[in-house]
């Protein structure tokens, strides 16, 4: 089935190459030149991928991102900014982006990235039921992560996650008390090379412990080895 993009930018020109090389791909496209016609074409129509500008007129394209994720829209985002600026950066995964990329870039790098996080996204919402819903089950203390059905639970409650989000918790769930690099969190999560930029981890990992841990000031599921990586253990002395 094909899959279907928006893309939300301000200039004409860049939608236009955009829309040209996400449509050579494969992809359906969508575009809105505004944060708000962007947020209701997000609310009103079922996206696989959204490309969201951070500089928009009428509502900027970190509002549109929080908005969204406020309405329990999980649609895979990248963040597009012409500024290299760390705030918006990072804010912007903060608030639930999936990848950002920096103005001016190669639209083969662009389709590149919407391909890797699509790879990833698709089988979960291609998924088949395994019969016996405690196979595969990940069990740390009171946080259940089940890889086959994109599922992770707290105390019986289930975590809203994004599609990164929940693959970061799986990978480290997959390896329970094993120290991972944020290089190899890089590799295997988002699957490209970020040239270093491991940034992207501790937000990541700073947002899963926010949903996760009873206290983020002392967190006791995911354990940050310093000059080394992170690890998920069960939390001792409970």
């Amino acid at each position: 089935m094909e899959k279907r993009v928006l893309v939300v930018d301000d200039e004409q020109s860049i939608v236009t190459l955009l829309q040209y090389n996400l449509e050579q791909a494969g992809y359906k496209v969508s575009t809105a030149m505004d944060g708000e016609t962007g947020r209701d074409l997000a609310l009103e129509q079922q996206f696989d991928f959204i490309v969201l500008d951070i500089m928009l007129p009428r509502l900027d394209g970190i509002e549109v991102c929080k908005q969204l994720r406020q309405q329990k829209i999980l649609t895979p985002i990248l963040m597009l900014t012409a500024k290299d600026d760390e705030f918006d950066k990072i804010l912007g995964l903060e608030l639930g982006a999936d990848d950002y990329m920096t103005k001016p870039f190669s639209p083969r790098e662009v389709v590149a990235r919407v391909k890797a996080i699509l790879r990833r996204s698709e089988i979960q919402n291609n998924f088949q039921p395994v019969k016996n819903e405690e196979e595969g089950l990940i069990k740390i203390k009171d946080l259940s992560i089940y890889p086959e059905q994109f599922e992770a639970f707290v105390n019986g409650e289930q975590l809203e996650l994004t599609p990164k989000e929940f693959e970061l918790l799986a990978h480290l769930g997959k390896h329970k008390g094993k120290v991972l690099t944020r290089d190899q969190l890089l590799s295997a999560v988002w699957n490209y090379d970020f040239a270093g930029d491991t940034r992207i981890v501790d937000v990541h990992i700073s947002h899963l412990r926010e949903k996760i841990e009873p206290n983020t000031k002392k967190p006791v599921y995911i354990k940050t080895i310093r000059g080394l990586g992170y690890k998920l253990e069960e939390p001792k002395g409970e």
